[in-house]
């Protein structure tokens, strides 16, 4: 599932010297493959074939917001047109050569050697790029090339991200610390800072009417909210509309709530439901202050084009060779098993609503942190299965089958030092996560 088409700029670079005939045509089928790989493309659609065609191509696409930039290598060109477009354009940038006959007769096109040299000349300035070596209408090439637009966009997204931080994480939640200039240095996103006394002025003034027509819409999402406590539910609502007005008034793209004790001594509810609400209309939320882990969930989300749902692994079975992903009752509903309808819950702890209570649906899920437990950002993924089962505790929990033996994502857990929180969404982007990695000089670590 993609929310967005991925658009992309695609240079055509020649020389006229060079089979011109043959060097259009396999720049048409590149660009059909491409288009129907799922890319927009934008960019000339004839060859360029000079440094002025190349600069003004480069002018163009300068002002475009491109996932990436695709200089196709349609027959051989010195340096220089691959050099001043790598220099105008920001965006992650590739380099495709295709393959031509050994006929014993003329080289027609020269291709390989052309990204050879262009290559060389961006590794000397400092550029970065990827390459592809196949033929125009290589479905696998362009499956390549729509993982790379992926994680170009997601940084690229990343870049205009604002999440907002509502109060401090707990004490003793070293896991849930905020790196401020580290996330802006090497992501380039901003945290901004919310008082807890803010939000709940917020809460207390919400409008009654407003707070009426979430109740009854969720009523039919929801089994058994006759059964909670109808003024703490109503909290939680008034919660859910005061950090959704907050989101849009500061153009936030996310939030990080420290959830409790704040939420149950001050106001008498739980924030779990609203951050359930939250993350399922596509504003991720994490408990816990816990920064990093909804920016993993932006992640996750962009990529999937669903919802993302923050949870800790609190049990392993090495015997079954599965884990538990859990938390107290705020995964985006969208996830619930559709075998098992959400119920309204309490927390277990502090006994008090609202909580969604669920199963996680069974499919295939990418499991991610963003994570500091190394003193440096690293981009921790993982692939599984959930399986359907019943409830592993109260709240929200799924049982995950990972790509790897339990015992050995246990190890590494416990061997790295990882934080308790992980994110995950359905579907495989395990590709698309390490290109991400890649562009935003992560080390990567499977689980």
């Amino acid at each position: 599932m993609h929310s967005t088409s991925l658009a992309a700029g695609f240079v055509a670079i020649a020389r006229p010297t060079f089979d011109t005939a043959l060097a259009a045509e396999v720049t048409r089928q590149a660009r059909d493959q491409l288009a129907a790989a799922g890319l927009t493309l934008a960019g000339p659609k004839t060859l360029v074939l000079s440094m002025e065609e190349a600069q003004a191509a480069a002018e163009t696409l300068s002002a475009e917001p491109l996932d990436l930039l695709i200089l196709f290598q349609a027959t051989f060109a010195d340096s220089t047109m691959a050099s001043a477009l790598a220099a105008r354009v920001e965006a992650p940038l590739l380099l495709w050569a295709v393959p031509e006959a050994r006929t014993g007769g003329r080289l027609r096109l020269n291709s390989l050697c052309g990204i050879n040299l262009a290559g060389h000349a961006l590794r000397r300035s400092g550029f970065r790029y990827d390459y592809v070596y196949a033929a125009p209408d290589d479905s696998a090439a362009a499956a390549k090339v729509y993982t790379l637009a992926q994680a170009g966009r997601v940084r690229r997204l990343l870049k205009q991200t604002r999440i907002g931080r509502v109060g401090e994480n707990p004490d003793g939640f070293e896991t849930c610390l905020v790196n401020w200039d580290g996330l802006q240095r090497q992501l380039g996103l901003s945290v901004v800072q919310v008082e807890l006394a803010d939000v709940f002025a917020g809460v207390r003034a919400a409008d009654g009417a407003q707070i009426d027509a979430v109740e009854r819409g969720l009523s039919e999402r929801v089994a058994g909210m006759e059964t909670v406590d109808r003024e703490s539910t109503r909290g939680t609502l008034a919660t859910y509309l005061t950090l959704r007005d907050l989101a849009a008034r500061q153009d936030l793209q996310g939030l990080a709530v420290r959830c409790w004790p704040e939420f149950f001594t001050e106001l008498g509810c739980s924030a779990c439901g609203a951050m359930s609400m939250l993350s399922d209309e596509m504003t991720p939320c994490s408990c816990e202050a816990d920064v990093n882990g909804t920016i993993t969930q932006l992640m996750l989300q962009w990529l999937s084009g669903g919802p993302a749902f923050g949870a800790d692994m609190v049990s392993f079975d090495t015997a079954d060779n599965s884990a538990v992903l859990w938390h107290c009752g705020l995964a985006p509903l969208s996830m619930a098993d559709p075998a098992a309808k959400p119920r309204a819950g309490l927390h277990s702890n502090r006994q008090k609503p609202l909580l969604m209570e669920f199963p996680l649906k069974p499919g295939r899920v990418t499991v991610a942190r963003l994570s500091e437990a190394s003193g440096e950002f690293r981009l921790v993924i993982g692939g599984g299965e959930m399986i359907q089962a019943p409830p592993s505790f109260a709240g929200t929990s799924g049982v995950l089958r990972f790509d790897r033996p339990a015992a050995a994502v246990l190890d590494t857990i416990m061997g790295e030092g990882l934080e308790h929180h992980v994110s995950l969404t359905y579907g495989d982007y395990l590709p698309a996560l390490t290109a991400l990695a890649g562009l935003l000089d992560l080390p990567v670590l499977r689980l």
